[in-house]
């Protein structure tokens, strides 16, 4: 029988594979330039931009992703990209929206805390199995990565519900919890560049990702648990 440690320590590895999945997510979707431009593209900023009279530089949307990207990974207190307003150099964002990508920042910080502390445990709870003779404790790991995956795929379904059902109302109430200001709807640029379709790819697409490394974490400890069994009967 397990004592209240192991139990700890297996609940804990368990509720942590779907949080090391999703912050992967988002890390992963953060600094995936390709996934900006197309999601640039397929809203058409850049002519949304230009009806308010913004234009970007030659090969705008790389660039703009790219200053994203930089800005997120940097020690700049703010964000500072230019477009061009009447033939002149403006800056892109005002002073409210560049608070509010301070705050979004903050957040990207948060969760890379996040997914290193988890990521961390994880690999540690799975060494202490991997040199453990013990073959039942293997076989508790391999379960708690059936059971982690599982409870993964779950919650990535109930996100997917949500989206369909009513994802302005949970984007909205993300924003409540997650920001202590209403910067988040200042006016400006900010809102044409990041349409709300931008946002409905960009969790859906890590919604998928994290799927997609539930099912490989998970099929790794069936594995194991099948070549086991298959072992144990010959």
């Amino acid at each position: 029988m397990m004592n209240i440690g192991s139990i700890i320590t297996r609940f804990l590895f368990v509720i942590a594979i779907p949080i090391l999945a999703f912050t992967a997510s988002i890390v992963f979707a953060v600094n995936n330039s390709d996934s900006y431009v197309y999601r640039f593209e397929k809203y058409e900023v850049e002519a949304s931009l230009a009806e308010k009279g913004i234009f970007l530089y030659e090969n705008g949307l790389q660039k703009t992703a790219d200053g994203f990207i930089k800005y997120f990974n940097s020690g700049d207190e703010f964000i500072y990209l230019t477009a061009y307003q009447d033939g002149v150099l403006v800056e892109l964002f005002n002073d409210e929206e560049k608070i509010h990508f301070k705050d979004v920042k903050d957040l990207f910080i948060l969760n890379c805390w996040v997914f290193g502390v988890s990521l961390a445990y994880f690999l540690v709870y799975a060494l202490a199995a991997g040199i453990r003779q013990r073959g039942k404790f293997r076989s508790y790991l391999a379960w708690n990565t059936v059971i982690g995956s599982g409870l993964t795929l779950g919650l990535m379904l109930l996100m997917g519900l949500g989206i369909i059902l009513d994802f302005d109302w949970l984007f909205y109430q993300f924003h409540l919890i997650s920001f202590s200001n209403e910067f988040w709807s200042a006016s400006g640029n900010m809102l044409l560049l990041f349409p709300e379709g931008f946002w409905v790819d960009a969790v859906r697409y890590c919604a998928i990702f994290t799927a997609v490394v539930a099912v490989v974490i998970g099929l790794a400890g069936g594995a194991y648990l099948w070549w086991r069994k298959k072992s144990s009967s010959v």
